[in-house]
């Protein structure tokens, strides 16, 4: 890896994906309340779920999106606050779209149990979830580099 790149740790990748959330959100709701109105707040989780409308804004959309987003740009908005993106773990170059979507799959596999997946974020000397290792990307950011001042 560039001797100029630094591996994400957890707290920043935590704020990127609480700002990706609420953006998808942001997108998502307004469709919701038009679908269905003020009911929706009072709508169960079970009522909702089976709505090929609700699979669509829940799971779908934002599983393109992502995919999308890292495809092009190797980051979420989120990612891109702390200029950090997703690269290949060997080459260090864009990954393939098989890795992407092998990394988006594995947010389910990084939630199962409690999450643990993402928190061990926090302990890997490579800072990679369990949706990085089995995708085999790692997510890194420019180091800051201190220059002196000038004379």
């Amino acid at each position: 890896m560039d001797n100029d790149l630094k591996y994400v740790g957890f707290w920043k990748r935590f704020l990127a994906a609480l700002l990706d959330v609420f953006l998808i959100l942001l997108i998502t709701l307004p469709f919701l309340f038009l679908k269905y109105g003020s009911d929706f707040v009072q709508t169960s989780a079970e009522d909702a779920s089976n709505s090929s409308f609700d699979i669509l804004m829940n799971y779908i959309l934002p599983a393109f999106v992502t995919i999308l987003l890292w495809k092009y740009f190797q980051a979420t908005p989120g990612k891109m606050v702390f200029k950090a993106t997703i690269v290949d773990k060997m080459t260090g170059g864009k990954p393939s779209l098989r890795q992407l979507i092998i990394r988006y799959l594995g947010y389910f596999v990084s939630l199962v149990p409690i999450g643990f997946g993402y928190i061990w974020i926090a302990f890997d000397k490579k800072k990679q979830g369990f949706h990085d290792k089995l995708a085999n990307t790692v997510v890194v950011q420019p180091k800051v580099i201190e220059q002196e001042p000038e004379k």
